[in-house]
This record gives structure tokens, C-alpha cells and sequence, in this order.
């Protein structure tokens, strides 16, 4: 059975009570300027039965706000947000979070789960999975651990503009691709072993968990691995009072940029962190270009005696600058105008 798509002043009439839709208190004022909601039920009971036939209804280059109630199941399935669907705000229960997962690997072009290339797009309360690294029989040794792991990308983000709100982010290699533009992560969590923070991304984790699974294969975890190619580059990866946890040894990333930049800031870890913090670059001899920094975290993982010798010591300004949400990627304000 199909249900007619709500208008805006009855869609939060419906949702009232059953969705979790309090924005951080005392860091924006979010408007709630949508104008439709679509239901996505796995048992028939909304618009749409998967997460894609919703997205697909939405009309391409629209200039309001469509949003996606996601009703509590498991989606098995890969989505896509193209170029020319931007506006879409995409939510679930903050109790009964829905599941999107797939299984691919092999590929960081064609193994995302879920891929949000539009401008102006928010998700709250859903978790994100690819779970090819951790099925099958055939990948496992005789202690039941995987023998070799591959790409396998959860969430591929490279449009402008992308909020994430108390979500959730699962894979082994490559778990978040943070392709490029502007992102903002709150109160989520993200787990993998090999560089499962990548890309060319400008973003600030806030409050975020990271969960290191060295426990699945061995071997040594990448937490990041930031490809900023250049001294004026704006791009980077802040994570601001975030927390820092799972299995070791782990690195808090590796380069593969010329210029890469990582700032951990306020971070609590756990004794996984390996003594030197940080890897090998990719590009060798380009240490003095590399923006690598820890400051003020804490935890039994963020003593810094024997961290590499080329780690950044950065000015007060430097980070006041990384570190603030408005000057850092919310130059022009586009937070305050993502929906409520």
C-alpha cells in the first residue's frame, strides 16, 4: 500500500514524538525549512519499501528540502544521492536506528554502500555498513579471522555542504570516504582497521568515537589518511573532543597527500595509540609540508614523548582557526540553513 507523501506542517505533526529531532543545544539555531516528507518502511507500511525508490521520487535539482524518514529495519542495498539531488535530509529513530548496509569490495569507486555526491544533504540516526570484510567462510584462517582485507567503503561523501548527526559508520578498509567539500560529523561513530578516515575532505569530527579493530586481522590500524595535495589547500580533518578506542597498536594516520592535515584536538585515547602516533607518508620527503598535530587530548594513548619528530607544533592561532565550525567550514552559514 502506498502513502500519500506528507506536506510540512503534517509531516511534523506525525513524526512528533517519534524522532529525535533536537539539534545540538547551543551550537545552531537549525531552521526547519522542509517541505515534504517521504516515508521508507521495509514492510510496506510508507511510500517506499528501500531507501533508493524514496531518493529516486525526489525531483532532480530541487531547491527545497525533502525529507526521508527511515523506519527501523536492515536495507540491504547500495544508495545514491546523484549530483542533481541536492536538499535531501534523510533520518531515522534515535532508538531504532535503521540499518543501510551492502556487501562489495575490491573497489573505492564502485564498493560504497551508500554514496552522497549533491550539495546540501543530512543524515541523522542511521548507521551505514559494509559488511563484505566481515562475511564469508572462505575469508576466514582456521582461528576464524580474516586472512586479507580490500576496500570497502560504507559512506563515499563529495558533495558540498553534508551534515552528520548521530550516526554510524562500519567497515574494515576505507570505511568513510570523505572525498572532498565541506562536512560536519557530531556524536558519531566510525570503526575500521586500514585508513578508515580518507580523502580530500574539509571536515570537523566533533565528539565522535573511533573504534580501531586490529582485534579482527592483527596487524597495525590507520585511523586516517588525508590526501591534501597543497600549502593552499583549505582542506583537512579536525577531530575536536573526540574519543579514541577499540583494539591496538593503532596510528592516528598516515599521508597521502603532499600536504596532509590532521589536527586531533581535545581527544581522549585509549592505550592503543602507537608510540609514534603517526605512519610512514606515502611521499616520502615531505614531512616538513605534512600537517600532522595533537593538541591538548589526554588518555593513556596521547603521550607524545616518543611521537615522530616531525609532528606539528601548532600556534594557538592555527588552531583556534582549524578548530572553530565557523571559520574553519561554515564560512558562509550553510549549517544554519540544514533542516531541523
Amino acid at each position: 500500500m502506498q502513502f500519500p507523501i506528507i506536506s510540512s506542517t503534517l509531516a511534523l505533526f506525525f513524526l512528533l514524538g517519534a524522532v529525535d529531532a533536537r539539534y545540538v543545544p547551543g551550537i545552531y539555531n537549525l531552521q526547519d525549512n522542509v517541505i515534504s516528507t517521504i516515508i521508507v518502511d521495509p514492510n510496506g507500511l510508507g511510500n517506499f519499501t528501500s531507501v533508493q525508490q524514496a531518493i529516486d521520487s525526489v525531483a532532480p535539482n530541487n531547491t527545497a528540502w525533502t525529507r526521508i524518514h527511515i523506519n527501523y529495519g536492515i536495507y540491504t542495498e547500495k544508495v545514491q544521492i546523484a549530483v542533481d539531488k541536492p536538499y535531501i535530509y534523510i533520518e531515522g529513530d534515535s532508538d531504532r536506528q535503521p540499518v543501510i548496509q551492502y556487501a562489495d569490495g575490491g573497489s573505492i569507486l564502485t564498493s560504497p554502500t551508500f554514496k552522497a555526491r549533491a550539495d546540501n544533504f543530512v543524515a541523522r540516526n542511521i548507521i551505514f555498513k559494509n559488511t563484505y570484510d566481515n562475511i564469508g567462510a572462505d575469508l576466514l584462517d582456521a582461528n576464524g579471522k580474516r586472512k586479507t582485507t580490500t576496500w570497502a567503503v560504507a559512506l563515499d561523501v563529495s558533495g558540498d555542504k553534508a551534515s552528520f548527526y548521530h550516526c554510524s559508520f562500519s567497515s574494515l578498509q576505507d570505511t568513510l570516504s570523505d572525498a572532498k567539500g565541506r562536512h560536519y560529523f557530531y556524536d558519531c561513530t566510525i570503526e575500521g582497521l586500514i585508513d578508515f578516515i580518507w580523502g580530500h575532505g574539509q571536515s570537523i569530527y566533533e565528539k565522535c568515537t573511533l573504534i580501531s579493530r586490529t582485534d579482527v586481522i592483527g596487524g597495525t590500524a590507520y585511523i586516517t589518511a588525508n590526501g591534501r595535495g597543497g600549502a593552499d589547500d583549505p582542506s583537512g580533518f579536525v577531530f575536536k573532543d573526540c574519543h579514541i578506542t577499540g583494539s591496538g597498536p593503532a596510528n592516528l594516520g598516515r599521508a597521502y597527500g603532499t600536504h596532509s592535515r590532521v589536527l586531533f584536538y581535545r581527544t581522549d585515547m585509549d592505550n592503543i595509540i602507537t608510540p609514534q602516533g603517526w605512519g610512514n607518508p606515502w611521499n616520502a620527503g615531505h614531512e616538513g609540508t605534512i600537517e600532522f598535530a595533537e593538541v591538548e587530548c589526554k588518555g593513556d594513548g596521547a603521550n607524545r614523548k616518543h611521537r615522530i619528530n616531525w609532528e606539528k607544533n601548532q600556534t594557538a592561532q592555527e588552531v583556534r582557526i582549524l578548530t572553530d565550525t565557523a571559520s574553519f567550514i561554515n564560512q558562509d552559514g550553510w549549517l544554519e540553513k540544514h533542516p531541523n
